[in-house]
C-alpha cells in the first residue's frame, strides 16, 4: 500500500498524523523510552530443520541483518536469518551500545527511515533505549513476517560455491549439521565474515588510503547503577569537566576528563562521556582501548579483561571527583566490545570521502547517510578527528555489490565505503538503511532472475528498487544541494586531499582556506601526501621527502612563500640539483591544471587553498 492509499483512509490518516508528531522528536533527547515489559518476548532458538532452499539467506542478526531479512520477507521472498549468538541485536544488545547517533539531513530531520524507524518507535523514539526492549523489538519485527525463519545459536561453517557464485551454506548448531541452498545471500555481520568466506575481496583498516596500521580504539561500555542524575546535571551546569549537556535521557560532553583522569591500565584512556540513562540504569561510551585486533578473538578477550580492570579505576575516580557518582556501582559488563572498524569489502562503487564532502546524490541512491565523519583515536597520544560534517549523501546500490563474487550483498559498516567515508557510514541507523535496501533488492533479484551485478547496471531495475523502497517507508528522494567551496578553482584539490584524509574540516567544515600557510605546515602536508599516495616501490621519493621534512622542521617556522614551495618541490622531484622556478615545475608537469592557472608566479605568501592545490597536484604527479 502506498502513502497515497494510506492518506485516503480516515483511520490511517489519524495514525499518520500521530506518526508525524512522533517523528518530530528524533533529535529530542528528552523523549520517553518504552519499558521492557511492553513488548512480549520469547527467546529464539536454534532451528531443528531447514528447507532445502531459501530465496534469501541473511547471515548475521545485527540490526542491519534484521532490517535485511524483514525487508526481503515483506517483499515476498522466503527468507532465512542466521545468527550465531543466542539473541538478536549484535552491537546494540551484546555490545550494550544503546546511545543512538541518528544522522540528520540538511533540514535537521532524520534521514534513517523505513525499518529503522519502525524499530526506533518500538524502543521509545528517544536517543537511548533499554537493552532488553531492543532485543524484544528486533524479535517482534522478525516474528511478524510469515516468510521469515530465524535460527539462533547457529554457526556458518562454510560457504558452498559454484565457481564465483554463492549457492549455499553449511550450518552447525546443537541439533546437528545442515546444508542449505540459497538463491541470494546478504552478509550483515560486523566484519563481513561470510563474504570473506566466499572469497569476496577486501582490505583492512585504512589500507585504501595508505595507512597500513590504522586501528581505531575499541570501547568496553560501562553499565552502571546508583547515579544521582540531578547532581550530574548540576556538574554540567558549573562546567567542572568542560562543556556538557544533560537531558532526562542522556548526557554528553565533559571533555576535560580526557586530561583529568589518569588511566592505570596500559593503552587505555577515558574520553568525554556519552552517557545514556535508561530507567535506573546508566551506560557510558567513553573507555577507549588501543592496539586491539578486532578480528582476533584472543585480542578482543584480552581487551575486555583490561577494560573491566580499568572500569574499576574509573569508578574510583568518579566516586571521588564527579558529583552524582558518589555511590556508583558496576551493574554488569557487556559480553562484547564496541569495535568500530575491521574489514571493508571492495565493491562495484567504493564510496569516497569526496562524495560525503560534496553531499553527492547518485542515480542508484538506496538511502542516505549524514553523520559526521568521525575517525576515532588510534593511539593514546591522539584524540581522533572529524573530517567533515555532511548535510547528507546518497549511498549507491553499487556499494553493496562486492567485486568478483556473485549472489551476495554486504551491508553495514563493512560495505563498499572507503575507510574514511566509513567514519560516517558505519553507524547502525545508516547500516539498517542499507540492510532494508539489500533485502528488497534480493527479493527483486529472485523475482526476475537477475544477478546483483547486472542489477547494479540496470537503470530500470534500480528505479523499480527505489520505488519499492519509497513505498515501504525508506527515504530515497533525489536531493541536489551545495557544499563548501563548490565551484572554486581549488574545489577538486580539496576533494582529492579529503579522499586520503590529508585535511580535516571538523564539525564546522572549515578548512581555513584564506589563512597563510607556514613552511612547517607545508612540509608536513607534503610528507603525508607522499607517504599515502606514492607507490611503495618509489623508495627514493619517500627518502627525499623524509630528509626535506626533517631539515625544514629543524628550522624556525615562518610563513611559506611561493619561492620556498618552489625550492622544496624542485629538490623533491629532481635527481640532480636544478635551478628552482615555478614555471620550471609547470614545464616539468609537476604543477598543472587549475593550480598552474590560478597560483601567481610572482613571489607571495601562500594561502592554505594554494597549499592544498599544490599537494593535490603532487598526488597526480606521483601516481603518473
Amino acid at each position: 500500500m502506498t502513502r497515497r492509499n494510506i492518506l485516503i483512509t480516515g483511520i490511517f490518516c489519524l495514525l499518520l498524523i500521530a506518526a508525524y508528531f512522533g517523528n518530530g522528536i528524533y533529535n529530542n533527547r528528552t523523549s520517553a523510552t518504552t519499558s521492557p515489559e511492553s513488548i512480549p518476548y520469547e527467546k529464539p532458538i536454534a532451528m531443528k530443520q531447514f528447507d532445502e532452499e531459501y530465496d534469501v539467506i541473511v547471515v548475521g542478526g545485527e540490526p542491519e541483518g534484521v532490517a535485511a531479512a524483514v525487508s526481503a520477507a515483506r517483499n515476498g521472498a522466503k527468507t532465512l536469518l542466521i545468527e550465531r549468538r543466542e539473541e538478536l541485536g549484535g552491537l546494540f544488545t551484546f555490545g550494550m551500545m544503546n546511545f543512538l547517533d541518528i544522522p540528520q539531513g540538511a533540514d535537521g530531520k532524520s534521514v534513517s527511515h523505513g525499518i529503522f524507524e519502525e524499530w526506533h518507535n518500538l524502543v521509545g523514539k528517544g536517543s537511548t533505549f533499554h537493552i532488553e526492549t531492543a532485543k524484544a523489538a528486533f524479535q517482534k519485527l522478525v516474528d511478524n513476517e510469515q516468510l521469515l525463519s530465524l535460527t539462533t545459536s547457529t554457526n556458518v561453517v562454510e560457504s558452498i560455491m559454484n565457481g564465483n557464485q554463492v549457492v549455499g551454506v553449511k550450518l552447525q548448531n546443537e541439533n546437528g549439521n545442515f546444508e542449505v541452498n540459497g538463491k541470494t545471500f546478504i552478509d550483515a555481520t560486523q566484519d563481513a565474515d561470510f563474504a570473506v568466506m566466499t572469497k569476496v575481496p577486501y582490505f583492512i583498516g585504512g589500507k585504501d588510503v595508505g595507512v597500513e596500521d590504522k586501528k581505531m580504539a575499541v570501547t568496553l561500555m560501562l553499565h552502571l547503577k546508583n547515579v544521582n542524575w540531578d547532581k550530574v546535571k548540576e556538574t554540567a551546569l558549573i562546567g567542572k569537566f568542560g562543556e556538557a549537556e544533560v537531558t532526562d535521557q542522556a548526557a554528553w560532553g565533559f571533555s576535560h576528563l580526557h586530561y583529568e583522569y589518569k588511566p592505570v591500565e596500559q593503552n587505555t584512556r577515558l574520553r568525554g562521556l556519552n552517557l545514556a540513562k535508561v530507567g535506573d540504569e546508566y551506560y557510558i561510551n567513553a573507555l577507549q582501548i588501543f592496539g586491539i585486533d578486532g578480528l582476533d578473538e584472543s585480542s578482543k578477550d584480552a581487551a575486555i579483561e583490561k577494560g573491566k580492570k580499568e572500569t574499576k579505576h574509573i569508578l574510583q575516580f568518579l566516586q571521588k571527583e564527579f558529583p552524582g557518582f558518589e555511590k556508583v556501582e558496576v551493574a554488569s559488563y557487556p559480553p562484547e566490545l564496541y569495535v568500530r572498524e575491521t574489514r571493508h569489502i571492495w565493491a562495484e562503487y567504493q564510496l569516497p570521502m569526496a562524495d560525503v564532502w560534496t553531499n553527492r546524490d547518485h542515480w542508484d541512491n538506496i538511502g542516505y547517510g549524514a553523520y559526521p565523519v568521525d575517525v576515532q583515536a588510534q593511539t593514546p597520544q591522539d584524540y581522533g578527528f572529524v573530517l567533515a560534517d555532511p548535510k547528507q549523501y546518497a549511498i549507491p546500490f553499487r556499494s553493496l555489490v562486492p567485486k568478483e563474487i556473485d549472489g551476495i550483498l554486504v551491508v553495514g559498516r563493512a560495505a563498499g565505503f572507503s575507510s574514511l567515508a566509513a567514519g560516517s557510514a558505519r553507524i547502525v541507523p545508516t547500516g539498517m538503511v542499507t540492510g532494508q535496501a539489500a533485502g528488497t533488492a534480493a527479493a527483486l533479484s529472485v523475482g526476475v532472475n537477475q544477478s546483483f551485478r547486472d542489477m547494479s547496471k540496470d537503470t530500470k531495475m534500480i528505479e523499480t528498487l527505489r520505488t519499492k523502497l519509497d513505498e515501504q517507508g525508506a527515504f530515497v528522494d533525489h536531493i541536489s544541494t551545495d557544499y563548501p567551496h563548490m565551484g572554486e578553482w581549488f574545489d577538486q584539490s580539496i576533494q582529492q586531499l579529503l579522499n586520503y584524509g590529508l585535511v580535516s574540516a571538523g564539525y564546522s567544515n572549515d578548512l581555513k582556506i584564506e589563512n597563510d600557510a607556514t613552511k612547517h605546515s607545508f612540509v608536513k602536508l607534503l610528507k603525508e601526501t607522499i607517504e599515502r599516495t606514492a607507490p611503495k616501490e618509489n623508495t627514493e621519493l619517500r627518502k627525499k621527502i623524509t630528509t626535506i621534512y626533517n631539515n625544514e622542521m629543524a628550522k624556525e617556522n615562518r610563513l611559506l612563500q611561493l619561492a620556498d614551495a618552489t625550492q622544496i618541490l624542485t629538490a623533491l622531484v629532481n635527481d640532480k640539483e636544478q635551478t628552482a622556478s615555478w614555471q620550471g615545475l609547470i614545464d616539468q608537469g609537476v604543477i598543472g591544471g587549475k593550480a598552474a592557472e590560478n597560483i601567481s608566479s610572482e613571489n607571495h605568501n601562500i594561502k592554505f587553498k594554494e597549499m592544498y592545490a599544490i599537494c593535490a597536484e603532487m598526488i597526480r604527479y606521483v601516481k603518473e
